[in-house]
């Protein structure tokens, strides 16, 4: 085990809380912060009952006072900016040489400003957004992409180690973000594919558990194809990453596209597929509910 840190952990929810969780069983010292009370007495109750020892502050500032680490987990850009340089934000009491890793999926804009904002103040910054979901965090198997310089890297992946299953260093500040806006262009292309294919699949009345036997020994095989084939076609959409995050997530990813001058015709397309499932009332459904809006072919008769 690496030697125990000082960390605040700001942002309990369904990736934040196992991470948070997921450190104190490493052994670091650790305060926790999250905007709704009954969330952090709920993982309180859970990590006391597994004796793990985690005090909670009634802001971020306070949170982050004594730490040498503080680690991030919020929604958007809005929340990241509240938490971090509004009046009870962590930038207001962390000391300088200490080390901020955001793992909140944001704009690559607003890391590099944040980014700036730590220069100014002494303190090390990483953007660390993470890709496997709920279950990624729960079972300590996040992929992590990293914008940063190398010494804060060198810093912040001996404690990321606790909830990872591979920590890669892209590149600069924002370089994690952008990386992560591949992450989701690639996972919402794959998503509209697999859509169609079972939808055709099930149309042509073929046994569902053949055809997916058949081509997931193929070119074809993916994970999404591995993970959410069945639950799919079983119009089971309850796997935690939200369609509201992952329009969000799109949302950033063709901002920075046009900031580049680049077109990305595909992802637009999808984002407005993910759009008519929130018309649908799917907001809180999981990304792979995009098969929703597509009719079953006896419906369609």
């Amino acid at each position: 085990m690496n030697e125990p840190t000082t960390i605040a952990f700001i942002g309990l929810g369904v990736i934040g809380g196992p991470m948070t969780g997921h450190l104190a069983r490493a052994g670091h010292l650790m305060t926790a912060y999250n905007r709704s009370p009954q969330r952090a007495q709920n993982w309180g109750d859970i990590w006391s009952k597994e004796g793990l020892a985690v005090t909670f502050a009634a802001n971020p500032r306070v949170a982050a006072a004594n730490a040498d680490i503080v680690m991030i987990c919020v929604g958007n850009d809005e929340d990241l900016a509240s938490v971090t340089t509004g009046k009870d934000g962590v930038l207001a009491s962390m000391r300088e040489d200490t080390l901020l890793i955001d793992h909140t999926t944001t704009s690559a804009n607003m890391a590099r400003q944040l980014g700036d904002e730590c220069a100014v103040k002494g303190i090390m910054f990483v953007d660390a957004p993470v890709s496997g979901g709920q279950a990624g965090a729960e079972n300590g198997q996040l992929a992590i992409m990293c914008g940063g310089s190398d010494a804060a890297m060198e810093r912040a992946e001996p404690v990321m180690q606790a909830y990872a299953k591979s920590i890669v260093h892209v590149g600069p500040t924002g370089a994690g973000q952008t990386a992560k806006m591949a992450n989701q262009m690639c996972i919402a292309g794959v998503l509209a594919g697999l859509s169609e294919a079972i939808r055709l699949a099930q149309g042509a009345g073929l046994d569902l558990d053949k055809a997916y036997e058949a081509i997931s020994g193929g070119a074809a095989q993916s994970w999404q194809m591995d993970n959410r084939w069945a639950t799919m076609t079983a119009d089971t959409f309850d796997f935690g990453f939200a369609v509201d995050w992952m329009r969000k997530d799109l949302g950033y990813a063709l901002d920075e596209a046009m900031r580049l001058g680049l077109s990305s015709p595909i992802t637009a397309l999808v984002d407005q597929f993910y759009a008519d499932v929130q018309a649908q009332g799917g907001n809180r459904l999981d990304t792979s509910a995009l098969i929703t809006r597509l009719p079953k072919a006896s419906d369609s008769k």
